[in-house]
């Protein structure tokens, strides 16, 4: 029907990916795990879509899950806007944040070298299926920025990604800063997948 939005159709490999990754968890985690990871507000049916389940279920998962975090002491909240849900800071955190990480990073490559930190060590094709293929451009900022290392497979045509030394060097001051300045505030009351190959993201960069 003319005038009609069509959700976007979650690419096949963030599905595969997040549902492997998740298998173990609860539904609510999963979410949880689905909206950190994409890093950008998502439908039901999208949520739905990746997370392998039906759209009931993940409305009730979304319901335990923004319910555990109204009650938890936390910077983050699950946020409504209209039909879409995302994870983001609460109200009152974006200054203190962005005054403790490097300013010169994007929040998108903020989000990327969060996912390579959690997995230490990723391949690049896997990062690219969960975070979508703006994670090219953010492995060239966090590689120009010396966060992270990038080693050719020895087996195949992608890259593995790893933290560097200057990672540690900034993250763990940095941390240490955010936890002990996070005591003194109260807490208040997109884009598809295109497939690009490892070696022309080489040759382009």
């Amino acid at each position: 029907m003319a005038g009609d939005t069509q959700e976007p159709i979650p690419a096949e490999g963030d599905t595969i990916a997040l549902q492997r990754a998740g298998s173990n968890l609860s539904l609510p985690a999963r979410l949880e795990a689905i909206l950190y990871l994409k890093g950008r507000a998502l439908t039901q049916g999208e949520l739905a879509e990746i997370a392998g389940a039906s759209r009931d279920e993940v409305e009730m998962g979304l319901i335990t899950l923004m319910a555990d975090y109204a009650h938890r002491d936390t910077a983050l909240e699950i946020r409504q806007e209209g039909k879409r849900y995302s994870l983001q800071l609460r109200d009152g955190l974006g200054d203190l944040v962005q005054n403790l990480l490097p300013v010169d990073l994007s929040t998108a490559a903020l989000r990327t070298l969060a996912t390579i930190a959690i997995k230490k060590r990723i391949l690049q094709s896997d990062l690219v299926d969960l975070r979508g293929s703006g994670a090219y451009d953010h492995i060239k900022e966090l590689l120009a920025q010396n966060f992270i290392e990038r080693k050719r497979q020895s087996e195949g045509r992608s890259f593995w990604l790893s933290l560097s030394e200057k990672f540690h060097r900034t993250f763990s001051v940095k941390t240490d800063d955010l936890v002990a300045q996070r005591k003194a505030v109260k807490p208040a009351p997109a884009s598809p997948v295109v497939e690009v190959s490892d070696e022309e993201w080489e040759q382009a960069a």
